[in-house]
């Protein structure tokens, strides 16, 4: 192999320096006679130029070597390398699992003994009206009390005619209790961005039939080739009936992203936010003889229209960045101060009637106040939930049309 590439750079070589050798030397103009008009030089066509290619990743160069290839690698390596012990056996099935993992991010993770792993609290359930008829509610980690809680929240809603709903995801983390995950979409609209990875699939399955129609499919847990799938369908009827948008990010993992796919389909809701985290699978906890613990993805969770969540996720239908330290503290905070203070960016102060009424100038007063703060550490400004904005935003625009 090495052979042949030094056989070709030498021939590229020798092309080259005949192709030189046989171009015409360069020729000085003509000298044109007196009393005659000199003629213009004939000009040569020009030739388009050839972009340079991007220089290919190792990632691509290893992906273009097939299993001939692959097998050569390892034997020169083996054979030629200046260290030989960095190529036993053992070190390249170490690196063959290192590879495995760096390739399958989200299929395939090593994890400490059971023992040593701390304990995630679980994340609370959150509810609230909005602008006194928009219903917000964040599910939180997928779980019998959270369910609980979306059941007493619903109910509180249809008695002030709450007309839409936003489900918030950004708490769901990962379940693998996908029946009670289905239970929650039977039920609503949700911010999902808190809702992070369960294990029980049957109640997260709970989950979602509050929100989806009665007899469709919620979602499907698809096994390998030759084992049967798993159908997961709302028995009743929805709780809520409305315009329901779905908040979501890259902390909405497993059952929660399901959830997020099945009210898109089924409720035609909006997902505002960011991608999600791409974990919408049914996971195994193997154990290895050191203790440690190799988590598998043993199978993939199929959105209503068939579509594999797994591992791309759910994209968002309106984009909207936001940090996930803001929206952590944001959540936190809301426990006692709601969501209302993180909806509105802080404005300028401007001048208006009911300054002049009083005497007073707003403007002048930011100013003054600016002033004093300057050569003082600037005042961090109060977290804002764009993501929240948003939803909020497309319902009253949407209130704005449907009302004309």
């Amino acid at each position: 192999m090495i052979s042949r590439f030094l056989q070709a750079t030498f021939a590229t070589f020798v092309f080259a320096s005949n192709l030189a050798a046989q171009s015409p030397a360069p020729r000085l103009p003509a000298q044109t006679p007196p009393g005659t008009t000199p003629q213009a030089p004939l000009k040569s066509p020009v030739l388009p130029v050839a972009l340079p290619s991007a220089t290919p990743t190792t990632e691509d160069l290893v992906n273009s070597l097939g299993p001939a290839d692959l097998q050569a690698v390892i034997t020169l390596l083996k054979n030629n390398f200046s260290d030989p012990d960095a190529i036993t056996d053992t070190e390249l099935t170490r690196a063959t699992v290192q590879g495995l993992i760096v390739r399958l991010p989200r299929g395939v993770m090593l994890l400490p003994g059971k023992e040593s792993a701390p304990a995630v609290p679980p994340s609370a359930f959150y509810g609230e009206t909005i602008a006194g008829h928009i219903g917000y509610v964040r599910l939180g980690s997928l779980n019998t009390a959270n369910l609980q809680a979306l059941d007493k929240s619903l109910s509180a809603f249809a008695a002030k005619k709450v007309n839409a709903l936003v489900v918030d995801l950004r708490a769901s983390e990962a379940t693998t209790d996908l029946p009670l995950a289905a239970e929650f979409a039977k039920r609503l609209v949700v911010d999902l961005r808190a809702s992070e990875a369960t294990t029980d699939l049957p109640l997260a399955a709970e989950f979602a039939k509050r929100f989806c129609p009665k007899g469709k499919t919620i979602f499907t847990l698809r096994k390998p080739a030759g084992r049967q799938d798993r159908v997961f369908n709302s028995d009743r009827a929805p709780e809520f009936r409305g315009l329901v948008m779905v908040l979501a990010d890259g902390d909405t993992a497993g059952a929660a992203e399901a959830i997020a796919a099945a009210l898109r389909f089924h409720d035609k809701a909006l997902v505002i936010g960011q991608p999600t985290a791409g974990r919408a699978a049914e996971y195994s906890d193997l154990p290895l003889p050191n203790g440690k613990i190799l988590h598998v993805a043993v199978a993939e969770m199929i959105s209503p229209e068939g579509r594999s969540l797994f591992p791309e996720g759910v994209k968002p239908d309106l984009p909207v960045e936001m940090s996930m330290a803001d929206k952590r503290q944001i959540f936190q905070l809301s426990g006692e101060k709601g969501m209302g203070p993180f909806l509105y960016e802080a404005g300028r102060p401007h001048m208006n009637e009911a300054a002049l009424l009083a005497g007073t100038n707003p403007e002048v007063e930011a100013a003054e106040a600016a002033q004093q703060r300057r050569g003082r550490a600037p005042e961090k400004a109060p977290p804002h939930d764009p993501v929240l904005q948003r939803a909020l935003d497309v319902v009253t625009s949407l209130e704005v049309y449907q009302s004309r």
